[in-house]
């Protein structure tokens, strides 16, 4: 009895030819020497399975697809329970981290904090998940992570949490190399203030007023001897025209002048020294020399102004 007393699953046909898969039972009957088969009709059975099959490959290749943009996210990812227990991390997390995958899932997310924040982190989650009070939820803080050797690093932390599963996601971007980068700006403009402080100790100490003007004839920088001669403060002169210190009947045509420079490029009195009339706050008029020279690509203009 290899068929007999067996259920067993074969292909049927139909009187029109086609074919569909069946469950075939056999028995014999006692003493007549009859068989007996019932056969369930498994196609609607087949087509479930079918179904079943093809929506577990579609969440299976959802869920690949989902890793696989996790994996490539440029921050580190931490997702955790209400306990606080690592569930998923991604590639950038063990990269920054430095733990694998497998020492990561399981273990209680305070490994990755500093000693006196891990300490209160459970108590700060329970706090959490009992008053649903979200003071960290949602939100995105500078905080300091801990790798695995120890060594600490600046960050900033994302959390949101997952709708209905309890879990809470959390996206960490290291920052390091942005905190090293700002510091070397901060030490750059400390430098060059330093600098500029240098030079400008350096022009406060010429024995001559020193007026720095843009194209426009604007005072963009004086000199404290500059001050002393003419009776304004640096406040009073940064801003206005240079044609303050002229004489009216000069000053009516200083604009035309620097206007004429720029369009023809001659230089009538840039690189040369000429004896002139200037003019202080109350008044007051003095004889000078004044020299002239044009900065290189600023395109500003230096003059030197010797009182006779």
């Amino acid at each position: 009895k290899k068929m007999i007393g067996t259920q067993r699953q074969v292909t049927a046909r139909r009187k029109d030819g086609s074919t569909f898969p069946c469950v075939l039972g056999l028995s014999e009957t006692q003493k007549c020497g009859l068989f007996c088969g019932f056969i369930r009709d498994l196609t609607q059975e087949k087509k479930s399975e079918l179904e079943m099959i093809k929506k577990n490959q579609e969440l299976g290749n959802n869920q690949s697809l989902v890793l696989g943009i996790i994996n490539a996210s440029f921050h580190a990812l931490f997702v955790i329970d209400e306990a606080g227990i690592i569930q998923m991390v991604n590639d950038k997390s063990c990269h920054s981290f430095g733990w694998t995958k497998e020492e990561f899932v399981g273990e209680n997310i305070s490994i990755i904090m500093p000693g006196r924040v891990a300490l209160h982190h459970d108590n700060y989650l329970k706090n959490y998940f009992t008053t649903r009070i979200k003071k960290m939820i949602g939100t995105q803080r500078e905080v300091t992570a801990c790798r695995k050797d120890g060594s600490t690093f600046p960050c900033l932390l994302d959390l949101s949490e997952a709708k209905g599963s309890g879990l809470i996601c959390g996206f960490i971007r290291d920052l390091t190399s942005q905190k090293a980068a700002e510091a070397a700006i901060i030490e750059k403009n400390k430098t060059l203030q330093e600098s500029q402080n240098i030079m400008s100790g350096i022009l406060d100490a010429a024995f001559h007023a020193l007026f720095v003007i843009n194209e426009h004839c604007i005072i963009q920088m004086v000199n404290a001897k500059s001050c002393e001669v003419f009776g304004w403060n640096k406040e009073e002169f940064i801003g206005k025209n240079i044609n303050m210190i002229m004489p009216t009947h000069v000053a009516v045509h200083h604009d035309q002048y620097m206007k004429q420079y720029l369009e023809t490029g001659l230089k009538n009195m840039i690189g040369t020294q000429r004896e002139v009339t200037a003019q202080r706050k109350d008044g007051s008029t003095f004889p000078c020399v004044l020299g002239l020279s044009e900065t290189q690509q600023s395109g500003l203009i230096c003059g030197f102004i010797r009182d006779l």
